[in-house]
């Protein structure tokens, strides 16, 4: 029996070193596929103009980063990490600067990536002193043994990183402090804001990551799905790259991320039925929206709120960016 046993072992592990999922692809072909989210919501198309277009001028310089890295032969993972570090540095969304307060006035801040090549991945939860959770979660999953580390323990990690911490006020921005009083004078809010981004680089693999402050008036110590792998963020050479963006316990509750790949993987849907069919069958109307590109460079962006600020770059050359459904 301990040798039927120790031969299962050899050959699952034989099993997976020949998974294409699990090895590096190799070569470089001419196809590249990036796509970004700020977050969904009950987003107004009433709001002013000018708003409007700093919103777009933001997707647009942050899908011209990452269009960039693919375009120059960078890897997707470069180009995630890019993309997310110049949106946590935009106070326009809900990720570093200008993530939202927690009901004690702080800002606690998510982030998680993963590499569709070898399913490694890095996620953080509830950082307070670090300006790019995204980095820090990249770290985590190419310096330890582990996929998550939260709080203080993920702030100190930081520091041995080299990275320098900065004061948790570092993160205020009026706007989302005047938020946090209308949460709670309201008791119940949804945020948009959370930012994401997935591609398909030019070696044919696949990268997703998402970064957050969570929701307004959230309690001390809670964590939503962006930095859970799985849930919020996901990515598998052999199906898709998915980043969620919305009511993260329902992405949690639905497993998103893995289920989209799952239904791809044993049900054999497209990447887009089987977007379709989580955002719209199983999760419920306002609980936020994905985005998702496959192996062969097909992709998703799909929502079931008023609007999710979107935007995609492809080496065929199409390059936009949205908010609502058709603008």
């Amino acid at each position: 029996m301990k040798n039927l046993f120790l031969l299962f072992i050899v050959s699952s592990v034989m099993l997976l070193s020949n998974n294409p999922a699990y090895s590096q692809s190799e070569g470089r072909n001419s196809k590249y596929v990036i796509i970004i989210h700020g977050g969904a919501g009950t987003i107004s198309e009433s709001m002013p103009d000018s708003v409007k277009e700093a919103y777009y001028a933001s997707m647009k310089s942050a899908l011209k980063i990452g269009k960039d890295v693919l375009a120059k032969g960078g890897t997707g993972m470069d180009a995630v990490e890019k993309v997310l570090r110049y949106f946590e540095e935009d106070p326009k969304f809900n990720a570093g600067i200008g993530a939202v307060y927690t009901s004690a006035g702080r800002h606690e801040l998510d982030a998680a990536i993963m590499n569709g090549a070898n399913l490694k991945c890095g996620a953080v939860a509830g950082v307070e002193h670090v300006a790019h959770p995204i980095s820090l979660a990249r770290l985590v999953m190419e310096k330890t043994p582990h996929i998550l580390l939260a709080y203080s323990g993920a702030d100190e990690f930081a520091k041995e990183m080299g990275m320098k911490p900065v004061p948790n006020r570092y993160f205020d921005t009026p706007e989302r402090k005047s938020q946090l009083n209308k949460y709670m004078e309201e008791i119940k809010k949804h945020d948009h804001g959370t930012v994401g981004c997935v591609c398909l680089d030019e070696y044919g693999n696949l990268a997703a990551g998402t970064s957050t402050g969570g929701l307004t008036g959230k309690m001390p110590g809670r964590i939503g799905d962006s930095p859970l792998v799985g849930d919020g963020t996901y990515a598998n050479n052999e199906t898709c790259a998915v980043s969620g963006t919305g009511i993260g316990e329902e992405y949690m509750r639905h497993a998103v991320g893995f289920n989209i790949n799952a239904l791809m993987a044993y049900k054999g849907m497209s990447l887009k039925d089987a977007v379709h069919y989580i955002i719209h069958e199983v999760l419920k109307p306002g609980d936020g929206g994905v985005i998702a590109v496959d192996r062969h460079g097909n992709y998703a962006m799909d929502f079931n709120t008023t609007g999710m600020f979107r935007g995609v770059a492809t080496s065929s050359g199409t390059f936009e960016v949205k908010i609502w459904e058709n603008k």
